[in-house]
């Protein structure tokens, strides 16, 4: 049977983009999805002063540049991790030590967290997210809730969007650029010669083992498409990685007409292992220090397979072997076998090629086609063989059955949608406990979605995303709980309580920090030319020492150390008008730097509430005038 085009589709689905999420808060669509009776919901989702949550809930916190935790099923907000932009609520990008994280760089867009794996399961020991402004990828250690590394601007590689996806052991994080660029970059070329001067790039970011420490391992050369995102696979398909793309028309301008003329875009079928295996061989040319491999020249390293036009996801089952991947304007859903992608491999059961990779022929591995509805984007799994689609256009979410199906099913596709929900609105990314690991949790699903239209106290024009907390361990979804959250989340990651253990202070005995002092008898105030070095203790209720004498025009440098061992007994340190604040942890030590500009006497004191002298943890900073 024959489908409009995604040129008609386009038309048609105009006028429905416009006005989707238009309903009023409160109405009703013709979806048969409700919500939970409020005595019911209310029972299943509180937790009691004092009682904790069985999940840990991270959100991306999209161009904040952050990540926000929430507990689950409370949908509390819990905290913030800085991670690309200064956050001055825990002295983030105002000390030493996170300066340098952060480079030249002050905001980041952070899209796609991932945790870290063991066997194909979270092990609780990172979560790694994208800076897709930047180029970056960072790492957050789970043990304290702190980011440690920010690798980047990646080399040969643009606006890492198609990030960050980990491998079954860790191995490695895998990114695809979604701009295109001339190579190597810092070369000008004219945008009008996109197709012939422009190469897209997808990476592998290998992790060490022991510490977490990231580096560029490989990258592999595509054309300029615009890689969008990705998933790894498992079981059959460990070894592999997916991406879907956009834009393979490779048009450089007005992409909303120009970068749908095709029927379909195509999908990245990357083998990893042959990669690192490729460079391991010699096979890889090195550009800007990193191995970069030419596919049409390592065959076996990338494959295209057609998909939905203008896709978004594309997500790998818990057993690996079912592939989904979502069209925006096409109302179905694609499922591919990943064994049949291996047998058309083996087979060169190949439609052609493009810049030298054989491009996969669609009819050979597809499943089916799952009439989803209108503006499916991303899928997650429950682990009991139901899959669950976030659309966009119909502001829902739809639930179907993964194969194997019946005869009858295959025959009618519509026998797989099992139920639909209504969120609030035109949801983006939705996300299900351990949905990219072998054992999804299966308990709840959180509908991220773009618009919240007055949902909530009337806070002006900008208005908060909201987030839509539904049950799905029955037969049809139940909506139980909405929480606000500030912009944007992208995609998330939730986290059993239990497979992490944080630490609650930073040990005396395992301080590694060379300028720590942990006794006021070794607070010292040293001099040498114009470089005035400060080694500071913080503690219930000053600062030792709690005056330093400097010149004007001297650089300061301040090592502080809170010698607290007791949970919770954070300190500050803010000198006014200086345009500083440090926040130490207990047991830890930071440095700050600065130029002292001007004479004068300035205060410092404790920013971080500590005890019933708090107030009167100060002391001065005083700055003789330049003679």
């Amino acid at each position: 049977m024959s489908r409009p085009g995604p040129a008609a589709l386009a038309a048609a689905l105009v006028p429905a983009l416009l006005l989707s999420g238009c309903n009023p808060p409160g109405a009703s669509s013709s979806s048969s999805g409700k919500s939970g009776a409020p005595g019911s919901a209310a029972a299943r989702t509180w937790v009691a002063p004092g009682e904790k949550d069985e999940y840990y809930l991270f959100y991306s916190g999209g161009h904040s540049g952050q990540v926000f935790v929430a507990g689950l099923p409370s949908m509390r907000h819990i905290s913030t991790i800085p991670v690309f932009s200064p956050y001055p609520g825990t002295g983030y990008g105002f000390d030493e030590e996170t300066k340098a994280l952060l480079g030249d760089y002050a905001w980041g867009d952070v899209h796609h967290p991932a945790l870290s794996q063991a066997d194909g399961l979270y092990d609780g020991r990172w979560l790694f997210v994208n800076d897709n402004a930047n180029n970056r990828v960072a790492r957050i250690d789970l043990r304290d809730f702190k980011t440690r590394q920010i690798l980047g601007p990646i080399p040969n590689s643009s606006g890492n969007h198609g990030s960050s996806f980990v491998t079954e052991n860790t191995e490695y994080v895998l990114v695809a650029s979604r701009f295109s660029v001339p190579l190597p970059k810092g070369r000008h070329a004219d945008p009008a010669d996109y197709e012939k001067e422009f190469n897209g790039m997808v990476s592998g970011i290998k992790v060490d083992p022991s510490d977490g420490t990231m580096s560029v391992g490989w990258q592999i050369l595509t054309p300029p498409f615009n890689w969008d995102l990705g998933s790894t696979g498992k079981g059959p398909s460990s070894g592999w990685a997916f991406w879907t793309s956009y834009n393979s028309e490779m048009a450089h301008e007005t992409l909303e007409a120009t970068s749908t003329q095709g029927d379909r875009d195509y999908a990245a079928v990357v083998n990893w292992r042959a990669a690192g295996q490729a460079v391991r061989d010699g096979l890889a040319t090195t550009l800007d220090g990193v191995p970069v491999i030419a596919p049409a020249k390592v065959p076996g390293v990338l494959y295209f397979l057609p998909v939905p036009k203008s896709p978004h996801g594309i997500d790998t089952d818990p057993s690996g072997r079912w592939i989904a991947a979502s069209g925006k304007l096409q109302p179905v859903v694609s499922v591919f076998d990943f064994e049949k992608i291996k047998a058309a491999i083996d087979r060169k059961d190949f439609t052609g090629e493009v810049r030298g990779v054989p491009v996969i022929r669609y009819e050979s591995v597809l499943e089916g086609e799952i009439p989803v509805g209108l503006g499916p984007l991303h899928t997650q799994y429950d682990g009991k063989g139901n899959a669950y689609t976030s659309l966009y256009i119909e502001s829902a979410v739809a639930k179907w059955k993964l194969p194997p199906w019946t005869a009858e099913e295959k025959a009618d596709l519509n026998k797989v949608i099992l139920d639909k929900i209504d969120v609030h609105y035109n949801i983006g990314h939705l996300v299900v406990g351990g949905s990219d690991t072998k054992e999804p949790y299966g308990k709840y699903l959180v509908a991220m979605n773009k618009l919240s239209k007055g949902r909530h106290l009337s806070v002006g024009p900008a208005q908060p995303e909201s987030s839509q907390l539904i049950d799905i361990t029955g037969e049809k979804m139940e909506m139980l709980y909405e929480a606000f959250t500030e912009p944007e989340p992208h995609f998330a990651q939730i986290l059993k309580a239990d497979a992490i253990k944080p630490i609650e202070v930073y040990p005396k005995a395992g301080s590694a920090h060379p300028h720590a002092i942990w006794d006021a008898k070794d607070a010292s105030i040293t001099r040498r030319g114009n470089t005035v070095e400060v080694k500071m203790v913080a503690i219930r209720s000053r600062f030792i020492p709690d005056r330093i004498d400097v010149n004007e025009g001297d650089e300061l440098v301040i090592h502080v150390t809170n010698v607290e061992q007791t949970t919770d007994m954070i300190h500050g340190l803010a000198i006014a008008e200086q345009n500083v604040n440090v926040i130490f942890d207990p047991g830890e030590t930071k440095t700050l730097r600065l130029k002292i500009k001007k004479p004068g006497v300035f205060p410092f004191y404790c920013t971080n509430f500590c005890s019933a002298l708090h107030q009167e943890m100060q002391g001065y900073l005083a700055v003789k005038p330049k003679s």
